[in-house]
């Protein structure tokens, strides 16, 4: 479906971004960078690899990661070994190994801008596509720019096996490296459960398989994936219809050559008095919305490890203030959308 060579599916989309930092050779003494606007599993699965992960701004139109401030970082934090193709970060002395955009929302980064950067100073890149399977930049699947990408199959994804996940590579290595840190590390020149064949133990591994019953519903909602994101875009469309007249909410959009799967539908507000005022009045009339994401530089984990503070990174920061998700999903009918407009038309009013 992604025109990819390979695909190994795991436990999580948690467990997949895991196994594909580890199976790329980024740990202990090594940074990553990564957008501040996204779900806390990102830079989690990071630090689990013993990697540090290197928090950036977003740009303030798609809420994805900003080429330019990957840049800045570059520009301003680090130098490079020509002769060893080795970006080293000047304050901390880490390596500097790879790139995760997250494609959020459903939304593509900008990949183009992101894998030149990514050439030019010999990085990773691991596309994070947990909100976005099926999205597309010109035609061609986000998760097919990089050196590897990862799906995420939990409840409320384009299409879901209750919990889930998969990394995907074009890489042989990398897929030979997949399957054995999935499975205890083990080599596994046969179904482990079906043979009797000893198979030996190579490297440190995990149990992040998936199981039977889990893939079965994977292969059933795969069979209808295209259907399931028309369900969505139309409903989307829908609401961008009902929402656009009311000048104080920024609806979701694409620009051209991008194609959004709205896995979330996230509106802007003018300000976050606004937002946390609307969100009540939708709440107190049984319509549940969130806020995706809270900054992780802002979270206190990080505030307590790692030093940031309010002002770190102020596009994120105000982006995050204003947002609001929306209910969208493929079975929403049009009497729960024009509910969810006439509410929000009424808290305007």
């Amino acid at each position: 479906y992604l025109g990819i060579k390979h695909a190994i599916t795991t436990t999580s989309g948690t467990s997949a971004l895991h196994l594909a930092i580890a199976s790329l050779g980024i740990g202990q003494g090594d940074e990553v960078i990564i957008p501040t606007l996204t779900m806390i599993a990102v830079p989690y699965a990071v630090l689990y690899t013993g990697a540090t992960p290197w928090l950036v701004d977003v740009d303030s139109e798609m809420f994805n990661i900003d080429p330019d401030r990957i840049h800045g970082f570059i520009k301003n934090q680090c130098r490079y070994s020509r002769k060893e193709k080795t970006l080293v970060n000047k304050i901390t002395n880490k390596r500097v190994k790879g790139i995760i955009p997250v494609h959020l929302y459903g939304h593509p980064c900008p990949m183009k801008d992101i894998m030149t950067i990514a050439r030019e100073y010999n990085l990773f890149v691991i596309e994070d596509a947990a909100e976005a399977f099926g999205a597309a930049i010109n035609g061609k699947k986000v998760g097919s720019f990089g050196d590897a990408a990862i799906l995420s199959f939990c409840q409320n994804k384009v299409i879901t096996t209750g919990e889930g996940g998969a990394v995907v590579t074009n890489s042989s290595k990398v897929y030979e490296k997949l399957k054995l840190v999935r499975s205890h590390g083990r080599l596994e020149t046969a179904n482990y459960f079906y043979s009797t064949e000893y198979m030996d133990y190579m490297t440190l591994g995990y149990n992040f398989r998936m199981s039977n019953i889990t893939a079965s519903l994977g292969i059933a909602q795969l069979n209808k994936v295209d259907r399931i994101i028309e369900m969505r875009r139309k409903n989307a469309q829908y609401m961008t219809r009902m929402l656009s007249p009311i000048r104080a909410i920024t609806t979701p959009y694409a620009p051209n050559g991008f194609s959004h799967v709205y896995q979330m539908y996230t509106i802007r507000l003018r300000n976050a008095n606004l937002r946390d005022s609307l969100m009540k009045h939708l709440s107190d009339n049984g319509i549940m919305t969130h806020i995706y994401f809270p900054p992780v530089h802002l979270t206190r984990f990080y505030r307590r490890e790692f030093g940031y503070r309010k002002g770190n990174l102020p596009t994120t920061e105000k982006v995050a203030s204003e947002v609001l998700t929306l209910p969208m999903y493929p079975t929403l009918t049009k009497e729960e959308t024009d509910y969810i407009g006439v509410q929000i038309s009424n808290f305007f009013a």
